[in-house]
């Protein structure tokens, strides 16, 4: 019998308990053995809880007890998760984690550890909740050279553009109505200014390219500037508006990676992505593009991998699977300001400055439109370029346009 702990007894962590319980006999099909849980780790006390019994408070017992063979960490950041996923490895235990945060940042440093004791470090649910993903991408498409992966990375941003297409409602009544459902956070920063995004698009680029892309060098520009009035001249143009992340090889050896806002057609798959869902389009040489779709977060979605990763972990105990990326050469990482699209822009000025700025464009309108501003869509240009073009205008939005 295989015995866990697991680490972070919040909304994943008690998903992780429930599926476990829930589907013992199929889970020990597939692991080859019994998985139980022996301890929840957490600083809090849950009385009357289905699981109580299991709660402890100090991470030294589930280091110390050479029974666990696996630890889940669902405890997320780069705090105490880190310092206990590493003490953990080192403990001879094999980690499954859903902490999209940590695996960005402090990925290689941990497989590294888990190469050297001979263990596994797994992340499934670290990106796309319960989409299949990181599996696919190591294992389906691995005859392929991928050079360009991009999608919608965030249910909470997804659900609050969605409800401002769909329903006409403003960014401040789309989020709270999703801090209301239980689809946003209290504090929603790391969700709508985009960085969630970009540590999932992050992971993604180290897998698919092979070499580590730093969080912190992720351009991310969130949802809180669409408005809308962008919305309804997006419509015009036939798209909605979508945050994505975008991971793209731009040479032989180099790589870039951003989020932002994009303009996306209503012929594209993507497009009716829509709520809380995600969807990820990878695209490699021999293949083409593929798209995974499933729902991005939430309980039960993000606890159905993180059990897949677990029963991985207990199956392949002398295979092991490692998912790996070497560091990156000075150079690798790219400014994503010089990649090339067509633009929307949205800004008070005048049509003979437009003209001299862009020449030809094409214009869109809608009844209510503000009367101080015009609204159109670049030919292709790189952001540098729209920067310097747009330098004697408002600009009151710019976003690219997904061809």
């Amino acid at each position: 019998m295989a015995k866990i702990a697991i680490c972070g007894y919040g909304i994943v962590g008690s998903g992780v308990a429930e599926v476990i319980a829930e589907n013992a006999d199929s889970i020990a099909k597939n692991a080859a053995e019994d998985v139980s849980i022996k301890y929840i780790l957490d600083s809090r006390d849950f009385p009357g809880d289905p699981f109580e019994e299991y709660i402890i408070h100090d991470f030294s017992i589930i280091e110390n007890d050479p029974e666990i063979s696996v630890v889940i960490e669902t405890i997320g950041g780069v705090g105490i998760a880190y310092e206990f996923t590493k003490r953990a490895l080192k403990s001879g235990k094999s980690v499954v984690s859903s902490n999209k945060e940590l695996v960005a940042t402090k990925g290689h440093e941990l497989i590294a550890i888990a190469k050297e004791k001979n263990l596994n470090y797994l992340f499934e649910a670290s990106v796309g909740g319960g989409i299949p993903i990181i599996r696919p991408i190591t294992q389906c498409l691995a005859a392929n050279k991928i050079d360009e992966v991009y999608g919608i990375l965030n249910g909470t941003t997804n659900y609050i553009l969605t409800e401002m297409i769909q329903n006409d409602a403003s960014f401040e009544d789309a989020l709270l109505e999703a801090q209301a459902k239980g689809f946003a956070e209290k504090d929603p920063t790391a969700d709508i200014e985009g960085h969630d995004a970009a540590r999932k698009i992050c992971i993604l680029a180290d897998l698919c390219f092979g070499k580590h892309v730093n969080p912190a060098d992720v351009k991310a520009q969130g949802i809180k500037g669409v408005s809308s009035a962008d919305v309804e001249y997006a419509k015009r143009l036939n798209c909605k508006i979508k945050l994505l992340g975008r991971a793209i090889r731009t040479g032989r050896d180099t790589a870039t990676a951003y989020v932002s806002p994009h303009l996306v057609s209503k012929s594209s798959l993507l497009s009716n992505v829509d709520g809380v869902m995600n969807g990820i389009v990878v695209h490699g040489n021999a293949l083409g593009d593929t798209m995974f779709y499933g729902a991005g977060a939430g309980k039960r979605p993000t606890a159905s991998a993180v059990v897949a990763d677990v029963i991985d972990a207990v199956k392949h105990v002398k295979a092991r699977k490692y998912l790996d990326w070497d560091d990156a050469p000075d150079g690798y990482f790219t400014d994503s300001s010089y990649l090339a699209s067509r633009w929307y822009v949205r800004a008070a000025t005048s049509l003979q400055q437009i003209g001299w700025a862009f020449g030809k464009v094409n214009f869109v309108s809608y009844t209510g439109a503000a009367a101080d501003e015009y609204a159109f869509a670049t030919e292709v240009n790189d952001e540098n370029t729209m920067r310097k073009l747009t330098s004697g205008m408002t600009v009151r939005s710019m976003f690219r346009i997904l061809d």
